[in-house]
């Protein structure tokens, strides 16, 4: 449902769509609509998105903004990150609130997961 002026969508690119939609399906679940070769559409990820055919990377070290999943069981969720094929680049810590880690899909961008 689209809400009058609240996120509704978010792109990332990808230099790779078919290997960044294998690790997404594999490690979360997640659905994907081609539109042409340049493009997918995601959905079932808490909010829905694409990415875009491009040799880019979002990392927050270039001033990205940061995608955070969540997890009721960060363990597991680390487990299956790597068994997908990504790269863990902070591995499990505490911060105020919870604990979370960050990766790195395919295509090298950067995302976290967070859990209690």
């Amino acid at each position: 449902m689209s809400v009058h002026e609240k996120i509704n969508y978010v792109e990332l690119p990808a230099h790779d769509l078919e290997k960044v939609k294998a690790f997404f399906t594999k490690a979360f679940s997640w659905k994907f609509t081609d539109y042409g070769s340049q493009y997918t559409a995601f959905t079932y990820s808490g909010i829905d998105g694409g990415f875009f055919k491009a040799p880019l990377s979002s990392k927050t070290q270039n001033g990205a903004a940061l995608i955070v999943l969540y997890s009721e069981n960060i363990q597991h969720s680390l487990d299956k990150v790597e068994q997908a094929g990504g790269k863990i680049s902070k591995p499990i810590f505490e911060f105020p609130g919870g604990r979370r880690f960050h990766f790195q899909d395919p295509c090298d961008n950067e995302w976290a997961v967070w859990s209690l």
